[in-house]
């Protein structure tokens, strides 16, 4: 039961690492800010009037435009957002109305401008002109009630009452409702789907890019300075990597568990809990057998090299496999049970994740569940059998990092 020992040295040595210590605060707080900054930024409501120019080349739209901005968006004081300027007189033509309109943007006297065509009614084309094209919530707030004001001129021209037709139509709110196997309803939203499947992958994906590091940089260090001979002295090559792997995982499954619990805080404190504890049990299985066959294969390829830059390139190669099911994350949420998906899921690197986004959108059926897991459980004990062969040999090789032949000999050496 050496590896025990092994696996505890590890734990308490990295646990007590000011690195180690500061990442478990400092990275939550980085993860939080980059998710909810950006929400905070946007939603933001305006504090100031925004002056935009119009040119309305219909000699129509102007007047309800404005009256329809107003309505909708004021500032706390009550006055409107956006004050509009008709600029459809400048200039003798629409080119030189253009240039005037564009030196107005120049000197900031306007945020930008609108062109309304004369064919606008038949074409719906509508440009915007501004310093800051990036500035998506004016282009969507205008181009949505410019439509309403088109729809309504439309409505008025034939006939129609367009304040009767508004009323008379009403907006559908469609709430998705989620059977389980057994029947069992329950209200199933878009961010609780999305957040359910994508934090679990998440959390595999730093633990990974963490914890896999950290194993291929010990043993790398260990090397250098010849410790790892002082260690073999005292146990078996199989023990200090289990050990090694015991004890830098128990570190990952720490932080992991420390964040959850400051994420759960921060949700009863400030917010709805927004991720679905359905299968949890079964999620975490294959969590920790997926990081395991990951850290089995960091260990017997992190083994034989001997530099920093060898090892970051290494942690590099196996973690991008992670990333292929994050770019496959939406169509899988819309079609589960595609081909494509199902024969991806068989992959052993890729079962741990794509299993993690499937069952909470919709639970796969038992057998996949139990092939997946067969397969994944099979792999990961090759993975640490093969890894185990090369370890043996490899830690104690410097210089020359061994070929693929050479890999093969030591696999195959009794």
């Amino acid at each position: 039961m050496k590896f025990l020992s092994v696996a505890r040295w590890e734990f308490l040595e990295k646990i007590k690492s000011k690195a180690f210590l500061i990442s478990l605060v400092l990275l939550p707080v980085i993860m939080v800010a980059f998710g909810v900054l950006p929400g905070i930024l946007v939603s933001q409501t305006e504090e100031k009037e925004t002056l935009v120019g119009i040119i309305d080349e219909t000699g129509k739209l102007y007047r309800s435009l404005e009256q329809r901005l107003a309505e909708k968006y004021a500032l706390p004081s009550g006055s409107p957002v956006y004050v509009l300027r008709d600029l459809s007189a400048f200039g003798g033509d629409p080119g030189q109305r253009r240039g005037l309109a564009n030196a107005m943007v120049a000197e900031k006297e306007i945020e930008g401008y609108f062109t309304l065509p004369a064919s606008v009614y038949d074409s719906g084309a509508v440009e915007y002109r501004s310093a800051n094209a990036g500035n998506l919530r004016i282009v969507e707030r205008f181009g949505r009630t410019i439509e309403e004001v088109i729809m309504a001129a439309r409505f008025s021209e034939h006939g129609y009452d367009a304040t009767l037709i508004k009323k008379l139509m009403t907006d559908i709110d469609v709430t998705p409702i989620k059977l389980s196997g057994g029947g069992k309803e329950s209200e199933s939203g878009f961010l609780e789907t999305f957040f359910s499947a994508y934090i679990f992958i998440m959390m595999l994906m730093f633990l990974v890019l963490t914890s896999g590091q950290l194993l291929i940089r010990s043993v790398v260090e260990e090397k250098s300075n010849r410790v790892i001979e002082v260690l073999l002295s005292s146990c078996s090559a199989n023990d200090l990597m289990i050990g090694k792997i015991l004890g830098l995982s128990g570190l990952g499954l720490f932080q992991v568990f420390v964040w959850l619990l400051i994420g759960a805080a921060l949700t009863l404190k400030f917010g709805s809990f927004t991720i679905s504890l359905d299968h949890v049990l079964l999620m975490g299985l294959y969590f920790v057998l997926g990081y395991l066959l990951y850290a089995a294969i960091f260990v017997g390829a992190g083994s034989p090299v001997t530099t920093e830059q060898e090892a970051q390139q290494i942690t590099t190669y196996v973690s991008l496999t992670l990333v292929f099911p994050i770019v496959l994350a939406v169509p899988a949420m819309q079609n589960p049970d595609s081909i494509l998906i199902k024969v991806l899921t068989f992959v052993p690197l890729l079962t741990p994740a794509f299993m993690l986004l499937r069952i909470p959108i919709q639970m796969p059926p038992l057998w996949e569940v139990g092939a997946t897991l067969a397969v994944l459980l099979f792999f990961t004990l090759l993975s640490m059998w093969l890894a185990g062969r090369i370890f043996r040999i490899a830690i104690l090789v410097y210089g020359k990092r061994p070929s693929l032949v050479e890999l093969a000999r030591w696999i195959r050496t009794p």
